[in-house]
């Protein structure tokens, strides 16, 4: 039984929430519209997530205090890490607060345990102190327990801010139990290393189940924007109506 009702649960979500859109064709009247609706009369989003080529437009419409996010070696994680780097170079420069990497788990898979820890050490201080990163671990390809613990070990211990369950472009995404699995391997490095579970997380009980579990772990103090996101698209709609009663006329409201 959740230990949060569901008000409290969407408000907290509401303000946890990455605002997702990574079609890869979005049109410029897209991001203004994603810009707006980050923002209503319930409260605003953590940040919009969005590919670099659209962060100049969202700044110039994006609230005060909204960060924006970006993905980069997204969404294969490729293990060419000299582009990797690059790609978050460049998200940086455009003015990305928050770069969402994908780690090369394909290589942890087949044994290679170095290339994801030069990754993401690397990307990091591309980052400098302009960015926050945030590591994509793949957990629904990574499918083993023993392989979700060791992909997060090696992101947190090569500088990750966060560490993320899934691009949402595969078949299994975000999952309670790599949740489990990720959150108490942040609480055991003892690191201030923040958790988001992306995609799939479509309502508030979904997102509800996911607050439980990081509040159980980590301590209710601990979920915050700071700590916590949800990367998603469709839980917006789901969380005004539970707040208002009305998905739709406060979407963009300010």
């Amino acid at each position: 039984m959740s230990s949060i009702t569901p008000k409290q649960a969407a408000q907290l979500a509401l303000s946890c929430m990455d605002l997702t859109s990574l079609t890869g064709a979005e049109s410029d009247h897209d991001i203004i519209q994603l810009c707006q609706q980050a923002s209503s009369k319930a409260g605003a989003v953590a940040a919009i997530c969005i590919f670099p080529q659209h962060i100049p437009l969202a700044k110039q419409h994006l609230a005060a205090g909204i960060k924006i996010a970006t993905v980069t070696n997204f969404p294969f994680g490729s293990e060419d890490i000299a582009s990797a780097v690059e790609q978050t170079r460049a998200a940086v420069a455009l003015g990305a607060d928050e770069v969402d990497v994908v780690f090369p788990y394909k290589a942890l898979m087949a044994g290679n345990t170095e290339i994801g820890a030069q990754l993401v050490q690397r990307c990091k201080a591309a980052c400098g102190a302009e960015a926050q990163l945030k590591v994509i671990i793949e957990s629904g390809e990574l499918k083993t327990a023993q392989l979700i613990e060791q992909a997060s070990r090696i992101a947190i211990a090569a500088g990750a801010d966060f560490i993320k369950t899934s691009t949402g472009k595969v078949a299994v995404n975000a999952t309670l139990d790599a949740a489990h699995v990720m959150l108490n391997t942040i609480k055991s490095s003892g690191k201030a290393v923040g958790f988001k579970a992306a995609g799939g997380v479509r309502t508030v009980n979904d997102a509800c189940a996911y607050l439980d579990i990081a509040r159980q772990i980590m301590g209710p103090d601990w979920v915050n924007p700071q700590h916590f996101r949800f990367g998603a698209s469709g839980l917006l709609s789901d969380v005004l109506s539970t707040l208002t009663g009305s998905a739709k006329t406060l979407a963009g409201d300010y």
